[in-house]
């Protein structure tokens, strides 16, 4: 059977992995920085838990086809974590390795909630040149929605609302960095540039709820693996998400 990779599911498998190798003694950031002769490069391996193969590590032949090739039978590592869970595929059951990715997954939602508190204007800064498209749609409509329902509106769990509930102590910071700005259009670039991938999210790639809040987050923070840049997206994503018309059924 040919390997597939959608492409929803691979920036599920990304953002909450926030592009670190899922061993908590690795936790390698997957990014290699450009040089002056080559281009970023990603090194990281979509590896699977169950195996692809009849054959392969970690083999059973009772798990769906279907859902082989999705975020659900995926785990981000290195090259070394990669070839280390298929040498030693008795050490690194299926359990072990859903345990593995599953409490990475926290450590990266508790990181950011952790670095909330230490964002500046600084951060602000880098995250926000990611989300300017240069698009700007006067007649576009933005309406204040509490969170509490549009959080219930769109099925998003209690981890979620625990990061949006923290990236809210900095929603007065992000309404006085945009205010601050000289450009008079630029809060509105920042809501549509954002309403746009929130579009293609939602219309082309599929994502709802969890996966769809934590793509955009990815989104927001520019692909940092830096937290506090991680921090400042979800403080700009969490001040966009009580202002415009996001994450609605």
């Amino acid at each position: 059977m040919t390997r597939k990779y959608p492409t929803s599911d691979v920036k599920m498998l990304y953002g909450r992995a926030a592009g670190r190798c899922a061993f908590s003694d690795c936790r390698k950031d997957l990014i290699l920085e450009a040089t002056e002769k080559d281009s970023n490069k990603q090194i990281g391996k979509i590896c699977h838990i169950i195996a692809h193969s009849g054959g392969g590590p970690r083999a059973d032949s009772t798990y769906p086809t279907d859902k082989v090739d999705t975020y659900e039978n995926w785990i981000l590592l290195c090259p070394t974590c990669h070839d280390r869970i298929d040498a030693q595929d008795k050490t690194y059951s299926i359990d072990e390795l859903r345990k593995i990715k599953s409490d990475h997954e926290m450590w990266i939602r508790e990181a950011i909630k952790s670095a909330v508190s230490d964002i500046t204007f600084a951060e602000l800064e880098v995250v926000t040149k990611f989300l300017i498209s240069g698009k700007y749609d006067a007649s576009g409509s933005y309406t204040l929605i509490p969170p509490d329902e549009k959080i219930n509106k769109n099925g998003l769990s209690s981890e979620i609302k625990a990061l949006i509930l923290s990236g809210a102590m900095q929603a007065k910071q992000v309404g006085d960095y945009i205010n601050a700005s000289i450009d008079i259009e630029f809060g509105e670039r920042l809501k549509q540039g954002f309403a746009d991938k929130y579009a293609e999210c939602k219309n082309e790639l599929k994502l709802c709820g969890d996966d769809l809040f934590m793509v955009l987050l990815e989104f927001a923070s520019g692909g940092s693996q830096d937290f506090k840049q991680k921090a400042a997206g979800l403080a700009i994503l969490v001040y966009l998400f009580e202002r415009c018309e996001v994450f609605e059924k």
